[in-house]
């Protein structure tokens, strides 16, 4: 390779390469002659009409560096430089080695030949970067999808079943369709099938169909152009099927859409593309519709309140997520959970005994995970001791759990009822740290009825 640097086959290959380039350039064998330099970096050393090749890069450029690369074998990438004739440079010094290492010769090069061209392209790049950062901030805002698969609580069967089926329909581009009672997280199930899909990294556009007025869903969902309409944006407006282009869109609360704008959903979904209102031409579309709802749909169809064609059309993948009171053994990992949240929020640490979060499994909660939420905030709040106690419970929670005690006919009402009055006093003389005077105000009972309920249940031996 050494014979090659000197040859004329090598010589001839630069000419034909290097000469015309604008970038200054020259090769050097492993004793820092140069064997071939270019017009334009002699025009850089101002140099123009001597014949340097054979010299010493030190006996051309004093100041050069190239001779100590060589030795060291260490490339100087995007070095600064000032050289003889006052210009100061980026420069490149680079060793070539075979691949036994051997040093070979070297490779030089001027990046930017005044260092404000730096300056320059460096504006240039914080200009994009701003600009970078903006977009990637619209991307963020438009791309709502946080949830995947692994925020999903809970490994009852039913829910490790709904969580399989949502991994098994990511894999595919067709309508999903989500079922389940309100609270049951049908929107977390979207987020996840979505993060989970290969549409991932585009945008995930939702829409709660009940919660946009009537007359105001179809510029919602298709957009419009300016002067369509008496208020119309200056310069029109895009729809949330447009702006999910290329990802998915969530319509929540499906079942809840008027009849005749179910037509026009349907049509899209069909064509694969929109005409905005008021406008002349149509748009293609490439966007994955999951839907969710806590009504029967069948049963609408029956009745004519939802179209057949467009109930089969979004009934293609469907998962169906069961309400809070059939998976009752996750019910202690959601409480965990919010109580972390809470803890991070506040800094107040909240603990549940097994007593009361038997009581909470027995519930059946008919708002299903966001009452549950809402609950455990509200008891993590009411609470003036990390331990959480039957009493913070709401009260229609522990009517609740006495009334399924009652159901149980194998028991006694005296048996029941004197079963909840021991654990309630329990608990209060634990918070009250067995201050007789103070359990009784608390319990709005005689001091004489606390002590008598007291060596009666034999409490003082639990405490």
């Amino acid at each position: 390779m050494d014979t090659f640097l000197h040859s004329k086959d090598f010589i001839k290959f630069c000419h034909k390469v290097f000469d015309n380039l604008p970038i200054a350039i020259d090769f050097l064998d492993k004793d820092g002659q140069i064997m071939y330099i270019n017009k334009a970096f002699k025009d850089f050393l101002n140099i123009s009409d001597q014949e340097v090749t054979g010299m010493v890069v030190t006996d051309v450029e004093t100041t050069s560096r190239f001779l100590e690369v060589l030795k060291s074998k260490q490339a100087e990438i995007a070095w600064r430089h000032k050289f003889l004739n006052g210009r100061d440079a980026i420069v490149h010094r680079i060793p070539i080695i075979d691949d036994g290492g051997e040093l070979l010769g070297g490779f030089g090069a001027v990046l930017f030949q005044d260092y404000n061209e730096l300056d320059a392209v460096m504006e240039k790049y914080r200009i994009l970067d701003r600009q970078l950062k903006l977009y990637k901030n619209e991307i963020a805002r438009i791309n709502t999808a946080k949830n995947t698969l692994n925020d999903i609580i809970g490994n009852t069967p039913e829910i490790e079943k709904c969580k399989d089926m949502a991994k098994k329909v990511a894999k595919f581009n067709s309508n999903v369709l989500i079922l389940g009672e309100s609270g049951v997280g049908k929107e977390i199930f979207a987020n996840a099938v979505h993060t989970s899909s290969q549409k991932r990294d585009m945008p995930f556009i939702c829409l709660n169909c009940s919660a946009i007025p009537e007359n105001l869903l179809e510029s919602e969902l298709f957009g419009y152009e300016e002067g369509s309409f008496t208020g119309a944006k200056k310069g029109g407006n895009m729809g949330k099927f447009e702006l999910a282009n290329g990802g998915t869109i969530f319509l929540d609360e499906i079942g809840e859409m008027p009849y005749h704008m179910q037509a026009k959903i349907l049509r899209v979904l069909q064509e694969k593309e929109i005409e905005r209102i008021g406008g002349k031409s149509r748009i293609k579309l490439d966007v994955r519709v999951i839907c969710a709802t806590n009504r029967n749909l069948e049963d609408m169809v029956k009745k004519g309140k939802f179209r057949e064609d467009l109930y089969y059309r979004l009934n293609v993948l469907t998962i169906e997520i069961p309400p809070l009171r059939k998976r009752k053994d996750d019910i202690p990992l959601f409480v965990d959970k919010f109580m972390s949240e809470f803890y991070r929020e506040s800094g107040l640490f909240r603990n549940t005994p097994d007593n009361v979060m038997e009581i909470l499994k027995k519930y059946n909660w008919p708002g299903n995970i966001r009452e549950l939420r809402n609950v455990v905030e509200k008891i993590c709040v009411n609470s003036e001791d990390a331990t959480i106690s039957i009493n913070d419970l709401p009260p229609y929670i522990i009517n609740s759990s006495i009334k399924e005690k009652l159901s149980d006919r194998q028991a006694g009402l005296g048996k029941i009822i004197e079963s909840v009055e021991k654990e309630v006093i329990l608990n209060t003389l634990k918070e009250c740290r067995n201050n007789k005077s103070e359990t009784a105000k608390k319990l709005n009972i005689p001091r004489a009825t606390l002590y008598r309920k007291i060596e009666e249940y034999g409490l003082e031996m639990d405490i």
